[in-house]
């Protein structure tokens, strides 16, 4: 490891910046090195906005990674190499907010039939009904369930910023969870990659989404992110309070979880007798 490498991760670890954030960074300032022949420390501002250009027109990757890769410069620049930002500005792009495609119910339980294994349907399902991203869903862990009728909850460890959160565990769910168990028994994370020597990584989860989404035939567009963004429009149109919805997939900010309302329909009524928080009780029955 080179010293200013050493260095810019020295500096996250001690601010408590995550360690998906401490690798994204890292990748982008290794990037930025590679394709100068100086050093990074050697770089002007034009020649760091050049890459951030040849990112966007070259490589034609979407604003919001290009915007990764100019918080990296960032935070190397500010917070390792003591620069001024005023006199070494790292530009960062608008990112248009375009709508996510949210699935219907019946999409919804389309896809959940056509995971490849009881294996991938927990982990959809556990994706959906629990809202978790898919960072925090890969690194679920078994001692994460809590099961105890007085407490069933899911532990979320070190999700966005760092920050430990307890989500939900509906009665379905937990169903789901306890066949999962008896017939795959993983002994420490919930969802192990092939090895069981870790946990599946977040190219796998969004593999087997994928996958799923094209048996069901599925048009719509986006990853596994899309399922929690139908966990925060469900819980909405189900009658949940905006304050639960923000706390439940762990929103820093209620205008973040107000976004889902411009989603959410107004045709949907949920059954009177149906747990509104249990969303996998909602979906239609597949004959």
């Amino acid at each position: 490891m080179s010293p200013l490498r050493q260095q810019m991760h020295d500096a996250m670890l001690v601010r408590g910046l995550a360690l998906r954030t401490r690798e994204t960074y890292i990748e982008a300032v290794a990037k930025l090195a590679r394709f100068y022949p100086a050093g990074p420390e050697l770089l002007t501002p034009g020649q760091v906005e050049a890459w951030l250009l040849h990112l966007v027109r070259d490589r034609k990757l979407s604003f919001s990674t290009v915007n990764q890769a100019a918080s990296a410069c960032r935070f190397l620049y500010g917070e390792v190499l003591k620069r001024d930002l005023a006199v070494f500005p790292v530009p960062m792009a608008k990112t248009p907010q375009r709508q996510p495609e949210i699935l219907g119910r019946a999409e919804l339980a389309a896809l959940f039939a056509a995971a490849d294994s009881p294996k991938g349907r927990a982990l959809l399902h556990t994706a959906y009904a629990a809202g978790l991203r898919v960072s925090e869903l890969c690194a679920l862990q078994v001692g994460d369930i809590d099961s105890q009728p007085d407490r069933q909850c899911l532990r979320v460890r070190a999700g966005k910023g760092g920050k430990d959160r307890y989500t939900l565990l509906p009665p379905t769910l937990l169903e789901t969870l306890r066949l999962y168990w008896r017939a795959y028994r993983p002994p420490t994370w919930l969802f192990p990659n092939r090895e069981g020597s870790g946990p599946m990584d977040i190219k796998g989860a969004q593999r087997r989404y994928a996958q799923a989404r094209d048996r069901a035939g599925i048009v719509k567009s986006g990853g596994i992110h899309t399922l929690r963004h139908c966990f925060a429009t469900h819980l909405l149109e189900a009658g949940v309070d905006l304050v639960t919805v923000q706390r439940l997939p762990g929103h820093h900010q209620v205008s973040t979880t107000s976004f889902y309302l411009h989603m959410a329909s107004t045709q949907w009524r949920p059954p009177a007798t149906a747990n509104p928080l249990d969303l996998l009780a909602a979906l239609p029955k597949l004959h």
